[in-house]
C-alpha cells in the first residue's frame, strides 16, 4: 500500500479570505501584546500627525507600536530585521495586519516617539498594579553597563586633542606659506574673510564641551573657582595643593567620543568600553521592573534614593525595604531612606571580599547602623535575595533577548530605548504571570 501524505497544494488559492486569528496558536504573545496596546492611552503618538495634510497616508502608530514592542520582547532590535520579519514571520504579519513598512519607517517611528515610550513604560507598570501583581514589599535596585552605539576607538583624550591642535596649526601655517604667492588660491582655500589659521570648528567645539563638562563635575564635587588649585596651571614648588588641577581644568587623559559624545568610558567584563549605565528597580514578588533609567555616570551611589522615590510613585505605595549592592552605599542615601521609614539592606563592601573600612558611628551613624543590620540573621536573609530579584531582568535583557548595545545615540534617545526594552520585558513577564 502506498504512503498517504497530508494534502499539499501550493498552487491552491484561498477559497475564502483567511482570518489572521487562525495563523497563531491561542495565547500567543503577539495576541497578548496587541490586546494590551489596544488598552493603553496612545494619543500622544497621534499628535504629530494632526493637521499634517500629507498626501500619502502614514502607517497607523498603534500598529507600529505593537510591532515594535513585540520585536523588542522577542530580541529583534534592528529596524532592518523588523522590516524583514514583517514579510517573513507570521506573528509580525498578524500584528502588521497587511502593512509592510520599510526599515526607514520603523526607525523613524522609533526615534520620533522616544519620549512617548516613557509613558508606555509607566502605563505597563500601572497595568501590573491594577492586576494586583505589585506588592511593593521588597524593592531591589541594580545597574548594568550597556554598550553605546559608538566605538571607544573613535574617542580622543584631551591631551591628544591638544597635540592635534598644535599639529593642525603647524600644518595650516605651512599651507599659508605655500599659498602666499598666489592670492587667488588662498582666497579659494580659506575664503576671502578667513585668515586660514583658525582652529577647526569641530575640534574647538569638542574641546569647549570637555571643559564645560569638567566644570559641571567639579561643581557637583563641591569645588568652585577659588578652591586653591594649581595657580595658573603651574604645580607649586615643594608639594601639591589640595586639588591637583585648577577648577574646570580638564585632565589630560579625559576622553571625548566623536560618535556619541554623551556616552562614557566604563569598565565592563570585556574591559573598558563606551557605555551608558542602565538602572532598574525591581519589585520583589513579581520580578517586574517598576523604574528604568539611564545615567552617564559609571558609579551607582547617587541613584539609590531617586530610584526608590520613583518606584514609590510608579508602584503606588512605599516599599518596606530596599536591597542593593555596595555600589549604592552612601551615608546621605542611608539617612534619607531612614527618614522615609524604609529599611535598607545595602552592602558596604564587595561580597566575599570583606567590608571597606567603616568610619565611627559619630561621623557616619547610618552607615554604622547598616553594618550592624547586615550582621544580623534577618539582614543576611534579606540581602541574599538581592541577586535573585535585581539581576534576573538583566539576565533576560542581555542573555535571552540579546540586548547588549543601544541602537540609538545620545542620552535622551538611549533613555527612550531602555524604557522600551523594559516595557517589552514587563509585558512578557505579565503574560507569563497571567497564565500561571
Amino acid at each position: 500500500m502506498s504512503t498517504r501524505f497530508r494534502p499539499y497544494h501550493p498552487e491552491q488559492t484561498y477559497l475564502l479570505p483567511p482570518a489572521p486569528s487562525d495563523w497563531l496558536a491561542e495565547g500567543h504573545l503577539a495576541y497578548f501584546i496587541a490586546e494590551i496596546v489596544d488598552t493603553l492611552d496612545v494619543e500622544s503618538f497621534y499628535a504629530r500627525y494632526e493637521g499634517d495634510g500629507r498626501r500619502n497616508s502614514p502607517y497607523d502608530p498603534r500598529m507600529l507600536l505593537k510591532v515594535l514592542v513585540y520585536a523588542y520582547a522577542g530580541g529583534v532590535f534592528s529596524s532592518r530585521r523588523i522590516a524583514k520579519k514583517l514579510e517573513e514571520d507570521v506573528a509580525f504579519r498578524v500584528l502588521g495586519a497587511g502593512n509592510f513598512p520599510d526599515h526607514r519607517t520603523v526607525n523613524r517611528f522609533r526615534q520620533e516617539h522616544l519620549q512617548e515610550f516613557a509613558g508606555i513604560f509607566r502605563q505597563v507598570v500601572k497595568l501590573a498594579r491594577e492586576m494586583k501583581l505589585l506588592q511593593m514589599g521588597t524593592l531591589a535596585i541594580d545597574g548594568t553597563k550597556v554598550r553605546a552605539n559608538a566605538s571607544k576607538h573613535k574617542a580622543m583624550s584631551y591631551g591628544r586633542m591638544k597635540e592635534e591642535e598644535e599639529k593642525l596649526k603647524e600644518e595650516i601655517a605651512e599651507l599659508l606659506r605655500r599659498a602666499q604667492a598666489v592670492d587667488e588660491a588662498e582666497d579659494e582655500q580659506y575664503g576671502a574673510a578667513g585668515r586660514g589659521d583658525e582652529l577647526p570648528e569641530e575640534l574647538q567645539r569638542r574641546e569647549d564641551r570637555l571643559e564645560e563638562r569638567q566644570k559641571e563635575e567639579d561643581r557637583a564635587a563641591g569645588r568652585n573657582e577659588n578652591d586653591g588649585g594649581w595657580a595658573s596651571g603651574v604645580r607649586p614648588q615643594g608639594g601639591r595643593s589640595r586639588h591637583h588641577r585648577e577648577f574646570g581644568e580638564v585632565a589630560e587623559k579625559k576622553q571625548e567620543n566623536f560618535t556619541d559624545p554623551e556616552s562614557r568610558i566604563m569598565k565592563t567584563q570585556d574591559g573598558f568600553q563606551q557605555c551608558y549605565n542602565g538602572q532598574i528597580a525591581v519589585e520583589g514578588e513579581s520580578r517586574l521592573i517598576v523604574v528604568a533609567e539611564v545615567t552617564q555616570n559609571a558609579a551607582d551611589n547617587e541613584c539609590l534614593v531617586p530610584l526608590t522615590e520613583a518606584a514609590e510613585a510608579h508602584g503606588g505605595k512605599k516599599p518596606e525595604r530596599v536591597l542593593a549592592d555596595a555600589g549604592y552605599r552612601s551615608e546621605e542615601s542611608f539617612r534619607k531612606l531612614a527618614e522615609k521609614k524604609i529599611t535598607a539592606y545595602v552592602a558596604l563592601g564587595r561580597e566575599g571580599k570583606g567590608n571597606n573600612k567603616i568610619l565611627s558611628s559619630a561621623e557616619n551613624p547610618h552607615t554604622q547602623a547598616m553594618e550592624e543590620r547586615l550582621k544580623s540573621e534577618e539582614g543576611r536573609r534579606w540581602y541574599r535575595r538581592r541577586k535573585a530579584i535585581a539581576e534576573l531582568p538583566f539576565g533576560w535583557i542581555k542573555h535571552v533577548l540579546g540586548f547588549r548595545r543601544f541602537s540609538l545615540r545620545g542620552l535622551k534617545k538611549v533613555q527612550g530605548e531602555w524604557q522600551l526594552v523594559c516595557a517589552a520585558l514587563n509585558l512578557k513577564r505579565i503574560a507569563a504571570l497571567s497564565t500561571a
